[in-house]
Order: C-alpha cells, then structure tokens, then sequence
C-alpha cells in the first residue's frame, strides 16, 4: 500500500518530536527570538521615497508650514473636486483646497465613495525597505474603506514616522487596531503580465512626506 503525503509528513513530525518528553508544555521551553531588525542601510527616508516611487506612487517632501498648499496643489493638479476627508485630519491642512469636502460622519456609502474623487489621509508609519505605508484607523486616517475605494489616494506620511524595516514596525503596531498595508497603488497582472491599476483599489496613490522641523 502507498504511502500519502499526508502519513509521510505526520511521520515526519512524530520522528522530530520522539525525544520530547510526553508532559512536556510548550511553556516550559525558552525560545530564542533574537531575531535580525533589519536590512535596511542608510537613510531610511531616503529608501521610503525610493522604494514607494518604485511601486509608480508619486512622493513630494515639505516641511510642514508648506502641507496645506501641497495638498491643494496636488488635489488641483488631479482635479479632486469632491475629497473624502476621515475624522480628526488636521482642518488647518485643509485651508488652501477649494473643493467640497465630504466627512465620513456619519459613514459614507459605498457609492457615495465611489463618486468622491479622492480621499487624503494621515498614516501611521511608513516601512522604508519595502516602500510601505501602514494605517491602522487612528485620527485622521478613518476606516479601511476610505483607502480602498476612492480613486486617488493621498496619504500625508511625516518623516519621524518612518521605520527601517517590517519587524521593526511590526513590533511599534497596536495589537488590537484594524491594520492596513499599502504598497503602491492598487495593481495587478492577467496572465499576459500586462499590468492594470485601480481594480482593486486606488488608481493613484501620493505621498506627502513631511519633513519635521
């Protein structure tokens, strides 16, 4: 009779486990976990920008007295008439865009963030080596819809929040808060590898990366 698969990997598991004595707790045995930060050299803003203009998002560094007319600028330049706007985005950031603003309170429909034609919102850390934003619901940064269905994304990302590698963010995340990963505008590829964006998500994503003072 064969043997499966399945019976050669239980085999396997019982050989690794035979010296384990039988009362033995997983408790009871001290793991190493010194495991390596990170691979990131260097500048770790300067890899963030690189490696998000990588994923074809656009990055625009500012100081910070200098957000509200690069937000309108960049809002203008995309013809962001209607913008999404999450609870507890700063107001004074706001103060240069002319167009309608729509607030997520109480929460907008489906459709009605399909209409809208961006949304702007904070993050919670930027990831330098892999280009990644990180949002995890706070102020200013709303539920995961708000990032997902609009068109355009603009996402204002601050210097000091930007972490070398995964597992050092990984480690600064609040466990229980509902956490987004956003690399790149939304993509994907048929079977030819012809690339399309915007099928799962926004079609454009921007960074205003600000540098503090």
């Amino acid at each position: 009779m064969s043997t499966s698969s399945r019976d050669r990997i239980l085999a396997d598991i019982r050989a690794a486990l035979r010296d384990v004595p039988y009362d033995e707790r997983p408790e009871d045995v001290a793991v190493t976990r010194e495991y390596f930060a990170s691979h990131a050299d260097g500048d770790v803003v300067d890899l963030f920008v690189e490696r998000v203009e990588d994923y074809r998002a656009s990055v625009t560094r500012v100081a910070v007295e200098g957000v509200p007319a690069e937000i309108a600028r960049i809002l203008s330049e995309r013809g962001v008439e209607d913008l999404v706007v999450p609870p507890g985005f700063p107001e004074e950031w706001l103060a240069a865009y002319p167009g309608a603003r729509l607030a997520d309170d109480p929460p907008l429909t489906a459709a009605q963030l399909d209409a809208a034609d961006g949304v702007v919102t904070l993050a919670a850390q930027g990831i330098a080596l892999t280009g990644t934003i990180v949002l995890d619901a706070g102020p200013g940064q709303g539920r995961r819809a708000l990032s997902l269905v609009p068109d355009l994304h603009l996402c204002v990302v601050r210097a000091s929040q930007v972490l070398a590698d995964v597992p050092v963010a990984v480690r600064a995340l609040v466990p229980d808060r509902p956490t987004t990963f956003i690399s790149g505008p939304s993509a994907t590829s048929d079977i030819e590898l012809d690339r399309v964006e915007g099928v799962h998500g926004p079609r454009t994503l921007a960074v205003l990366l600000v540098v503090d003072s």
